[in-house]
């Protein structure tokens, strides 16, 4: 899996153990709090997390720049994907390396014959990769988030997005 972006070849694969600690140092410096690293701790440990949707993106020296995770949520009872949280250091943001590991999240969770992901994220970045507005569709999550923010989308055509709740995985806390 790769992803070029004008100036850098990136290219993804599933994190490995060797990976936790770097994973963890990209995440406390992508986000102004260590509330994402440590919700992805707990996602370690949780049976919500799915072995093979966790992945890394590494620049052409083969340093590891982002990581981004599915696990397991659900629908009411319908199971889907909670995609994130996707970090990228910051001198690598705004470069094609946060797209490339969110491709590469949603090929392998396609593969595996994952449905449906839903996305808490920025309205103007996620529908690149087919993520439409989740209450156009009757999806809504149990705390307060902008409207436009949160997202979902069908890997599988033959398959439409359930209607309900989005229920994620405990270290949410939500």
């Amino acid at each position: 899996m790769s992803e070029q972006s004008p100036a850098t070849k990136w290219h993804t694969r599933t994190e490995t153990p060797a990976d936790v600690p770097i994973v963890r140092e990209i995440t406390l410096a992508a986000f102004p709090t260590a509330e994402e690293a440590e919700i992805l701790d707990g996602l370690r440990r949780d049976p919500a997390w799915i072995d093979g949707l966790s992945i890394v993106v590494t620049d052409g020296s083969g340093r590891v720049v982002g990581h981004g995770v599915a696990t397991r949520g659900y629908v009411d009872d319908s199971p889907v994907l909670g995609l994130g949280p996707v970090s990228v250091l910051p001198q690598f943001q705004n470069r094609g390396a946060g797209s490339a590991v969110n491709r590469a999240l949603l090929e392998a969770a396609q593969q595996m014959g994952e449905p449906h992901v839903v996305v808490l994220g920025h309205a103007d970045y996620y529908p690149r990769f087919g993520f439409e507005r989740a209450s156009t569709h009757g999806i809504t999550v149990p705390f307060d988030a902008p409207d436009d923010a949160v997202m979902a989308m069908t890997l599988d055509e033959g398959k439409p997005l359930p209607t309900g709740v989005m229920h994620y995985a405990a270290p949410f806390g939500v």
